[in-house]
């Protein structure tokens, strides 16, 4: 006789017949695995974002691949519904973009822009941002003041602008003989410096509250450490602000940036289209130019996508700097 001992495999029939519902749970287990990676934890949270996402790709994804498509075609508007031949040229739009000096003249104008707006706005931002922090009288109607050019619509503040910097406007009746001439907005020199103050000026109202909610998370216990190792409130701005807001200065970096990139209104209300003699001709400017009164989109095509190549070196170019590597 054949003793049976519990538990060992083969010896009770029942035993083979549990197997199954055990392997489907695992199976069961691994599906589930698989879609917590591509869904989160949370996967009810993309029914949230759904609009949003659904905004991006119609907004920017899909003219984007469209641009680049755009730019390899011999491409050219025509009449809604008509049926036209739009060959492949390969690489030939970026080689005329690449080689027209406006092109690389209106880079050079948004780099000038970028090497002064970026860190003015971010010293400006940060140190308002900070004093603002610290008012206890009157928070509201500060906050409000610095944020009111922000939401104001462009070309009602271009109208001040004008009118303070034209030839015979405030500014130059202060300044009297030490006023510059040509004024400011019709030299070439001062032209796109001059849009830069005013592009800082109106946007500074959104990157001193990205400031604002940064400083909220700062523990204060950290300022009163400082505070009793004997150091002011200067050290305590270099010790303690600067380091807690790191992940907000890399943003105010990358949004200025971005947003730099895509000048187009200052220039175009300022300068009268990018003057004088191409001064202030920005990419974005110089595409509606190409594409729009010169009926050229595949250039102009060709032109934004060479700029989104250069936003993107440039952000991670800041990162790197900037934002540092994760440890």
């Amino acid at each position: 006789m054949t003793a049976v001992v519990p538990g060992r495999a083969g010896s009770d029939p029942g035993a083979t017949r549990g197997a199954p519902p055990q392997k489907d749970g695992q199976d069961a287990a691994g599906r589930r695995g698989i879609l917590h990676r591509i869904f989160g934890a949370q996967p009810h949270g993309l029914l949230f974002s759904a609009p949003y996402i659904a905004f991006v790709l119609v907004v920017f994804a899909y003219p984007v691949v469209f641009a680049v498509w755009m730019s390899f075609q011999d491409y050219f508007f025509a009449a809604p519904g008509a049926e036209v031949d739009r060959p492949f040229v390969g690489f030939d739009n970026y080689v005329t973009a690449l080689t027209d000096p406006e092109v690389w003249r209106s880079f050079g104008n948004v780099g000038i822009f970028l090497i002064i707006n970026v860190p003015l706005t971010v010293i400006l931002s940060i140190l308002l941002a900070t004093a603002l922090d610290r008012v206890t009288k009157a928070r509201t109607f500060f906050r409000v003041s610095y944020y009111v050019p922000y939401v104001t619509a462009s070309v009602a503040v271009v109208a001040v602008w004008l009118f303070l910097f034209a030839r015979g406007g405030l500014v130059n009746n202060v300044l009297g003989p030490l006023a510059p001439d040509p004024s400011w907005l019709v030299n070439s020199a001062l032209a796109m410096p001059t849009i830069a103050f005013f592009v800082t000026w109106k946007g500074l109202g959104f990157y001193i509250l990205l400031y604002l909610a940064a400083l909220q998370n700062v523990p204060r216990e950290l300022y009163e450490s400082v505070s009793m190792d004997g150091g002011g409130r200067l050290r305590q701005f270099f010790a303690v602000t600067v380091p807690s807001v790191r992940p907000a200065t890399l943003l105010v970096v990358l949004l200025a940036t971005i947003t730099g990139a895509n000048l187009f209104t200052e220039p175009y209300l300022l300068t009268g289209g990018g003057g004088p003699n191409g001064a202030s001709t920005s990419p974005v400017l110089l595409m509606y130019q190409r594409g729009i009164e010169q009926q050229n989109p595949d250039v102009a095509a060709a032109i934004g996508v060479v700029l989104i190549v250069f936003v993107l070196a440039i952000a991670a170019l800041q990162r790197k700097l900037v934002g540092g590597e994760e440890r």
